[in-house]
């Protein structure tokens, strides 16, 4: 049974906007995307490396909430590695970092906004995704 929105943030001390429903199922998948951020699983992205470094009780902010935006914060229950991009290739890329969530384990990403997603055992990418807008040129007859 997947746990609620409330059994998350009550189990790492965070919170949400009062608009989530805290009593919703938060769904537990393999690949998805919050927000601008996109978590995609080895068997699409492969992974030259495994992730090394454990994620702490109090998360990491995969993305820091910047210019009125809102963070997005990796939690884990149970033994998930999470190893970030370094800052200046980040300034060059998309990819944020590895997420390695090993059997018996689940990480979330949990978002002011979005409330809360679960990832399953596997290994991740994680990347920023980036609006593109196509220039549409109007020509009269």
């Amino acid at each position: 049974m997947n746990p609620t929105l409330s059994d998350v943030l009550t189990a790492h001390d965070v919170d949400v906007l009062d608009h989530l429903d805290r009593q919703a199922a938060v769904p537990l998948v393999d690949f998805g995307r919050q927000g601008d951020v996109l978590v995609t699983p080895e068997r699409l992205v492969p992974l030259a490396g495994t992730a090394s470094t454990p994620v702490p009780p109090e998360g990491i902010a995969v993305v820091r909430g910047e210019n009125g935006g809102n963070t997005h914060l990796l939690v884990a229950d149970g033994a998930v590695l999470f190893d970030p991009v370094a800052a200046r290739v980040v300034a060059r890329s998309l990819r944020l970092g590895t997420l390695d969530v090993p059997d018996g384990a689940v990480a979330y990403l949990i978002h002011p906004e979005h409330g809360a997603i679960g990832f399953t055992p596997g290994r991740y990418t994680v990347s920023r995704q980036r609006e593109q807008r196509e220039i549409v040129e109007f020509i009269e007859d």
